[in-house]
């Protein structure tokens, strides 16, 4: 059975990122190189986001999290290489992300709560409950939904906008095309980091709320 393309992308950034922070862990400068600072700051922003979300209980999530942020970032950042495709310009990574997602925020909530992790979909109103049923499953099913599309649509969008530009006219013309896809590799990570992070802090603790 022949690969698929998103395949062979999405195993290449599984491999690539590991070596890179391996290489860049090995021999840490006490005066910080700028790849090496740009990974501090990457490290300090999940640090602060999970903190900010979860306190320090979900601080066991560090390692998740940051791990989804970089698969999303240099699979967004593969397809502004030549020769390369963003596996997340493929629904089919997308939507195996965004189910990933789901089942984990969902299962860390029912280990963490138990049974009451099913309470916050009767809500506050025990005569609205079937009504609150309704619209709290609509709301979870659509998040892996629209994860999933929100990512697929601006990666995919980005990549052929700037291959057909560059085809059709001189270099320096698509160079502002290419800039707003990069802030969209940017900006499409930070979206589904901070989304990831919000789903799993919801999932463990809503009942303290």
């Amino acid at each position: 059975m022949e690969l698929q393309t998103h395949v062979v992308m999405a195993v290449i950034v599984v491999i690539a990122v590991p070596i890179l922070f391996s290489i860049l862990a090995k021999k840490p400068s006490l005066i910080p190189t700028p790849v090496q600072n740009i990974f501090e700051i990457y490290i300090q922003f999940i640090d602060n986001l999970i903190k900010e979300n979860m306190g320090e209980k979900g601080t066991k999530y560090f390692t998740l999290i940051a791990a989804i942020g970089l698969f999303v970032f240099f699979g967004n950042l593969l397809g502004m290489i030549p020769g390369f495709e963003s596996p997340t310009a493929n629904l089919n990574t997308t939507m195996a992300l965004a189910l990933m997602v789901f089942f984990i925020y969902n299962f860390e909530g029912i280990r963490e709560q138990g049974l009451s992790y099913f309470k916050h979909f009767l809500g506050p109103v025990p005569a609205m409950a079937p009504v609150f049923v309704i619209i709290e499953l609509l709301s979870h099913l659509s998040r892996p939904v629209t994860l999933a599309l929100r990512l697929f649509a601006n990666m995919t969008g980005g990549e052929l906008v700037s291959v057909v530009l560059i085809m059709l006219v001189p270099f320096l013309v698509p160079m502002p095309v290419i800039l707003i896809h990069l802030i969209a590799v940017f900006l499409q990570t930070y979206v589904f980091v901070v989304l990831t992070t919000v789903y799993i802090a919801g999932a463990i603790t809503h009942a303290e709320h």
